[in-house]
């Protein structure tokens, strides 16, 4: 579906349910704002779901409020920064009219929906920043602010490689519209609380690092000790990729005992995608994940046999 296609998609229709992925991050969760804001702008009623409560870090976001774990029917589902429904968490039973994927990553659709899928797009709230611009609505502040936390964390605040001329236009005219980046900075990178640093230093303390490639991880352990959850690790992914001459770097969470989740990122030109679609997972070439159930350790190794020979097979 092209984007004169979705947008007539989105004025055709009305009552549209909007959902992130679950374990929200700011892409998922600004874009589902700025475009449930937009549609209701245009008259259009709308309600936004989140499995998951909204971490604490993205509460600053105007309208993180309005997220509800209810499923009201007779709704259409927009999946954004996802494909699939089990990916947002939605029952297997709950009936929709239609289904409307709205994502940035390389992934295949939810069967039976129309799809909106840019994998060369930054981040999901690049392409409703779009939608909002063919709706010929006022971008509003709240949009705004909504719209620069998706694009931003998604591409680490403007240093990614996939930070793109188009992105930064935006940034632009989505400042000019009322959005502060030094407020949104601070709100996601910078209110830590003293459990969550002491949460980091642990789980550096069991970093692992084997030619090329690094390991960080956090225990179920950890969590108990520092009274701490998984929202608290937020952005960990970036201490491994830190290193000098690394080329895959990965952070694991031990949700449950024996399963796993794991979060890759990489440096230069190794596609993580492929490591992590071995273990069933997806994603990006530079940034994908997967869950496995084994143990930690067990994990690790899994990870460090995959990331070894993807490097040896690029010569």
């Amino acid at each position: 579906m092209s984007l004169p296609e979705v947008v007539s998609y989105l004025r055709k229709d009305d009552n549209f349910l909007l959902t992130g992925h679950v374990n929200p991050e700011g892409d998922a969760i600004g874009s589902s704002l700025a475009l449930a804001e937009a549609l209701s702008g245009i008259g259009k009623k709308t309600a936004l779901y989140s499995r998951d409560p909204i971490p604490g870090l993205y509460r600053f976001l105007p309208g993180w409020e309005g997220f509800s774990s209810d499923l009201p029917p007779g709704h259409i589902l927009i999946l954004m920064d996802c494909s699939r429904r089990e990916r947002a968490g939605i029952p297997a039973g709950a009936a929709f009219r239609k289904t409307l994927v709205i994502d940035h990553h390389e992934t295949e659709c939810e069967p039976g929906s129309v799809c909106f899928i840019d994998s060369r797009s930054p981040a999901t709230g690049m392409l409703v920043y779009e939608i909002i611009k063919k709706l010929d609505v006022d971008l509003t502040k709240k949009m705004a602010m909504n719209l620069y936390a998706a694009i931003s964390t998604d591409t680490g605040i403007f240093r990614y490689d996939n930070t793109t001329p188009e992105s930064l236009d935006a940034a632009a005219e989505l400042v000019r519209a009322g959005a502060e980046p030094a407020l949104i900075s601070e709100k996601v990178y910078e209110t830590w609380t003293r459990e969550r640093m002491t949460l980091l230093c642990l789980g550096l303390g069991s970093l692992e690092v084997r030619d090329g490639i690094a390991i960080m991880a956090v225990s179920r352990e950890m969590f108990e000790k520092t009274g701490t959850t998984i929202e608290d690790t937020e952005h960990f992914t970036i201490f491994p990729r830190m290193l000098k001459d690394i080329k895959v770097a990965a952070f694991m969470t031990e949700l449950d005992r024996g399963v796993v989740k794991t979060s890759l990122r990489s440096k230069g030109d190794v596609n993580v995608r492929e490591i992590a679609e071995k273990f069933g997972g997806g994603g990006h070439r530079r940034a994908s994940g997967y869950r496995v159930s084994a143990s930690l350790q067990r994990a690790k190794e899994m990870l460090f046999k995959a990331a070894a020979e993807a490097l040896r097979s690029r010569g």
